[in-house]
């Protein structure tokens, strides 16, 4: 599975959320993440952004993702917006409320059908 963080308003925050979740060990263990160029979508204009790009093997867990990329939200001194893409399905986590990270778990599980809401751990 492949899913893209984009945070704004800056690049050097996703670099910071970059190091931070190759800190986390069960992300570290189960993903793959690398920084990418990312070419403007139909419609937008200016140079290109960087993505966080985010590519799962097996023992994936989304909610662990998702609150892993919530704590590093709140460690930031600017209000960001982070914004998950997984397949055509986008949300933002702006936030980090309960409701949006379950919202963001959800969007990730989408492609594999998984229901595992009660084992976030």
């Amino acid at each position: 599975m492949r899913v893209e963080v984009r945070v704004e308003p800056s690049n050097d925050e996703l670099r910071s959320l970059l190091t931070w979740l190759r800190q986390d060990p069960d992300i570290r263990r189960t993903a793959t993440l690398e920084m990418r160029e990312q070419p403007p979508r139909e419609g937008e204009m200016g140079a290109v952004a960087d993505v966080l790009q985010l590519i799962t093997e097996n023992g994936w867990n989304a909610a662990n993702f998702t609150l892993a990329l919530a704590a590093w939200k709140q460690t930031r001194p600017r209000a960001s917006r982070v914004t998950v893409r997984h397949n055509d399905l986008i949300d933002a986590l702006t936030d980090c409320s309960d409701e949006q990270i379950e919202r963001i778990t959800r969007l990730l599980r989408e492609d594999r059908g998984d229901d595992q809401r009660g084992s976030a751990s």
